[in-house]
């Protein structure tokens, strides 16, 4: 006789059978969580389209990629990565997940994400008296305006249309007053975003920031949300700078070197100091290689001192013109008088001081000495057309071209025929002189009345010749020919 064995469990002795353990497996799926719990998920693996997530129960999470997509459009996690998100709905394979509750979810959801603080998206519908009117899953809600931003809200029309995450912060008379705010969530991103930021730099890093305001003194870049440094107005450019918006404008993204970060007492934050200047190359560094004394260069007036004018002569390279060396043809007494803010001027370098960081340079050395070659353009006895200039106790000063003046001393011009005549002139009037002597070291001319012979002598002279050099560079030229026949 063969032994029959009953493999049916005996249900008196508390065991389950396989069909009951799969309808209770399926009776508790996933009811462990409920709408609108908040839960902490590690990413399993990542699709195209959608992320899963370990819910720490029996069914795993998935939340659609494009919600967790940064401010560039890029995924910035991968697996094993811990997220916050919350649920919106069940079913028997799958917990739908997602950053905020959404239409997705119930209306009855809003009073327990008053009392959970879970974020919930609403549309921004129409701007009314004193904020915002918003759709949160189908229920009319208020934002004030303070609430809609970390920053003041110039142009509210802006939000009309945009669908954004939100605090429930009233749910009364059954959601007949639901009022919301952004600006609590978004403190909260900021506060993670600056807490990031601070752990992952350093001080010499170089960073990527977006210029949001101006001062006299610097321009304020925001590294991440709610972290701003400020590139103090020495820092913003090799060259000199007067004015910010000479190099920067609020919206411009700029590259910036974080020189330090020093703690505040009673803040928060940090104060943190940038440099834009030095993400690029010192220009003193080729200085030498570009430039040597002698060289005449172009360059412009940045800036106008008491005691000359500063010249950049390549960007972020000024040379100081001194005073002393801004004309030959007359005394300067203020820098103004030859130069201008912003003009462009002809130099010459004199000296480079590496160490120093200073270069000496001159215009009138550019302009060139009208004093070189005087006393081949001017000879004892020689008739010239000049021009009174000033008159003193002790004789004339007159001029005979542009930087040359020669002087007819009162004691010759008593032993005119016709000093009377002199008399009567004014400055900036025509007269003819006889020179008597020429002193080019000393840069000296002496001047006389001529008399008549002498003029009839002197256009005799001047007749005879095929051109009238007459105190030009000609003579120069005709004095050379003549030495090169003899």
């Amino acid at each position: 006789m063969t032994e029959k064995f009953d493999d049916t469990p005996d249900q008196d002795d508390g065991e389950m059978s396989f069909e009951e353990l799969f309808e209770s497996y399926n009776d508790n799926l996933g009811q462990e969580l409920a709408p609108g719990d908040m839960v902490e998920g590690k990413i399993i693996s990542v699709g195209r389209t959608h992320v899963y997530i370990d819910t720490g129960t029996k069914s795993d999470g998935v939340v659609e990629k494009q919600e967790l997509l940064d401010e560039k459009g890029e995924f910035p996690f991968q697996a094993g990565d811990v997220l916050t998100l919350y649920v919106v709905s069940l079913s028997e394979s799958e917990i739908i997940l997602s950053k905020a509750i959404s239409g997705a979810g119930k209306v009855a959801l809003l009073e327990d994400a008053v009392q959970n603080r879970t974020p919930v998206e609403g549309k921004v519908t129409e701007v009314i008296k004193g904020g915002f009117s918003v759709d949160i899953l189908g229920k009319r809600a208020f934002c004030p305006v303070s609430q809609m931003d970390v920053n003041y809200v110039e142009t509210p029309e802006d939000f009309v249309g945009q669908t954004l995450r939100f605090l429930v912060t009233r749910y009364e008379e059954n959601g007949r007053n639901i009022v919301i705010s952004r600006r609590s969530l978004l403190n909260e991103e900021i506060k993670a975003a600056r807490q990031a930021f601070f752990a992952d730099v350093s001080e010499g890093d170089t960073l990527q920031g977006k210029v949001i305001r101006l001062m006299p003194f610097g321009a304020f870049i925001e590294l991440a949300p709610g972290v701003e440094g400020m590139a103090h107005i020495s820092e913003l450019s090799w060259s000199r700078v007067e004015k910010p918006d000479e190099v920067v404008k609020p919206g411009d993204t700029v590259l910036v070197k974080l020189l330090s970060i020093t703690p505040q007492d009673g803040q928060d934050l940090p104060k943190i100091s940038l440099s834009l200047k030095q993400t690029a190359t010192d220009p003193w560094e080729s200085v030498d290689a570009a430039f040597k004394p002698g060289d005449q260069v172009s360059g412009k007036v940045m800036r106008i001192t008491n005691f000359g004018a500063f010249v950049e002569i390549a960007p972020g390279v000024d040379g100081l013109v001194h005073i002393s060396e801004m004309s030959h043809t007359r005394r300067v007494t203020r820098p103004e008088e030859v130069v201008e803010k912003g003009q462009d001027v002809q130099v010459v370098i004199k000296s480079i001081d590496m160490d120093a960081k200073r270069v000496s340079l001159s215009i009138k050395d550019a302009l060139g000495d009208p004093w070189t070659g005087i006393s081949v353009r001017y000879k004892p006895g020689d008739i010239m057309d000049g021009r009174l200039e000033k008159r003193e106790t002790f004789g004339l000063f007159i001029g005979l071209e542009p930087g040359v003046t020669g002087l007819m001393p009162v004691s010759v011009l008593r032993n005119a025929a016709d000093a009377k005549s002199y008399d009567a002139l004014k400055p900036g009037d025509a007269v003819q002189v006889l020179v008597q002597q020429v002193d080019e070291e000393n840069r000296r001319i002496s001047l006389a009345p001529p008399d008549q012979k002498d003029i009839e002598d002197w256009k005799q002279f001047a007749g005879n010749k095929k051109d009238k050099p007459l105190g030009t560079m000609e003579r120069v030229l005709m004095e050379a020919l003549n030495k090169k026949k003899k």
